[in-house]
């Protein structure tokens, strides 16, 4: 009895290493391909794709063979290409303090068919404060640069859309892929990416309008009309600058921890902030607004952007219960088992869900949705993150625009609703059921053409 026991006890512990293995098998087979992430087997990389993520694509041309030392590298440059050797001359590199220069080799690789793009981990080698603070990003999880790349090869329509249409995307989340995103190569001067314009060129946008909404305050007025005549060589100190930029208030002191934010995910979702953590992060934050501001006033800004949130989910929220409610009823088309499906996905079967909000919303709602859903994603991923942008970085008249905007959309989701259910009751009066699209957007010659091309 006793013996038969313990057999029954080990076969869950069995079945449970077995289903294990099997786990990390399927994970390692699906990572395997020619792409990298969850759906590497499903989509291979343009040339352009060394440029953004170099560490797994980049390829050194073959025209030229040989191991250079780095004054034949230069010798050969500033024939070819002289306006890197001059960025590099220009640059902390080419005369430091306290070792010989950081030259070509030391970067690149000597051997000229073996050649390298620096990624995180070479520029790491040396600066070993600045890539451990990166990395400390991923304990807070997306968004942040460090996941940045994986965040998009991850993404089922990373692997759907049109290659033209993801490289846009991969340009700026490349963040995390090096660190040129941010220091122009090859000088590499702290001073420029002290300035605006380092974190616009991908802070920008209809999602993340920082640039408006940062030019658009305080702050950013004043800055557009002194900045050029501020000295960039300047840390990243109090009274240093007259007014703070993106690195002054979000990288204080330099640090390359960016996702320390005062609270995580606020504008993607309903964050409670009087948690005790949220009130560690939002005295960090106070802690930096009072360099120049009174902390009670910092204090009061903050609990004015809690408010604009609140005012924004419950906007949110009630275009949420809409489209559930709709979707519940089979008055969205088209339906699940009605759209071309993502990779992996099954159209109809049980894993098929179409859903509404953060988890998966802004994903799911790209193309493939209805004309209520797309405008639901609009009011959710543009409207809502724009006036979330405006009132973070002080800009009074953006977070108007963006709550009016919400307004107007949730008002002409709520007429498509009562369309949808007006005609969804003809529908059942006339035939006793809903009617049947067949294919219509199963098929088609552009759901055929990314069929055969992506």
């Amino acid at each position: 009895m006793a013996r038969a026991r313990v057999r029954y006890v080990w076969v869950p512990v069995v079945l449970t290493a077995i289903a294990l293995a099997a786990g990390f098998a399927w994970v390692h087979w699906t990572q395997s391909g020619p792409g990298t992430g969850l759906y590497s087997r499903l989509w291979s990389p343009e040339p352009v794709q060394g440029w953004w993520d170099p560490g797994a694509f980049y390829r050194p041309v073959q025209s030229v063979a040989g191991v250079f030392e780095a004054s034949q590298c230069l010798q050969c440059h500033e024939a070819i290409t002289p306006g890197i050797v001059a960025d590099w001359r220009d640059s902390r590199h080419s005369r430091p303090t306290d070792r010989a220069p950081v030259a070509c080799p030391e970067c690149h690789g000597a051997d000229h068919q073996a050649l390298r793009l620096p990624t995180p981990e070479v520029c790491g080698g040396c600066h070993v404060k600045q890539h451990g603070e990166l990395l400390d990003e991923r304990r807070y999880g997306f968004p942040s640069h460090v996941l940045a790349m994986e965040r998009a090869v991850d993404a089922k329509h990373f692997a759907d859309k049109p290659k033209a249409e993801v490289q846009a995307c991969v340009q700026c989340h490349s963040v995390a892929t090096k660190c040129d995103s941010c220091h122009t190569r090859h000088r590499f001067d702290p001073a420029e990416a002290r300035r605006p314009e380092a974190c616009i060129t991908c802070h920008s946008g209809p999602p993340h309008p920082d640039d408006d909404t940062y030019f658009a305050s305080a702050h950013g007025k004043r800055y557009l009309a002194e900045g050029d005549a501020w000295d960039w060589s300047k840390p990243l100190a109090k009274g240093n600058y007259e007014v703070p930029t993106c690195a002054y208030c979000h990288m204080e002191g330099g640090r390359h921890q960016v996702a320390q934010k005062s609270l995580w995910k606020f504008g993607l979702l309903e964050v409670n902030p009087h948690t005790s953590g949220n009130r560690v992060l939002r005295e960090r934050w106070v802690a930096v607004c009072t360099d120049c501001h009174d902390a009670a006033q910092s204090r009061t800004w903050l609990a004015d952007l809690d408010a604009e949130r609140k005012a924004a989910w419950r906007m949110l929220y009630g275009a949420e219960d809409l489209l559930k409610e709709l979707r519940a009823d089979d008055l969205l088309h088209p339906g699940t088992a009605e759209r071309p499906p993502y990779p992996l996905d099954d159209p109809g079967g049980l894993w098929a869900k179409a859903r509404v909000g953060y988890f998966e919303g802004q994903a799911s709602a790209f193309y493939n949705v209805s004309a209520i859903e797309r405008g639901y994603f609009e009011m959710w991923y543009f409207d809502n993150l724009g006036a979330y942008k405006a009132a973070a970085h002080g800009d009074a008249a953006g977070v108007q625009r963006g709550h009016a905007a919400m307004a107007a959309a949730f008002a002409e989701i709520q007429a498509e609703a009562a369309t949808l259910r007006a005609l969804g009751a003809a529908e059942q009066s006339k035939d006793g059921r809903r009617h049947d699209p067949g294919d219509l957007w199963l098929a088609g010659p552009y759901t055929e053409l990314n069929r055969e091309r992506n």
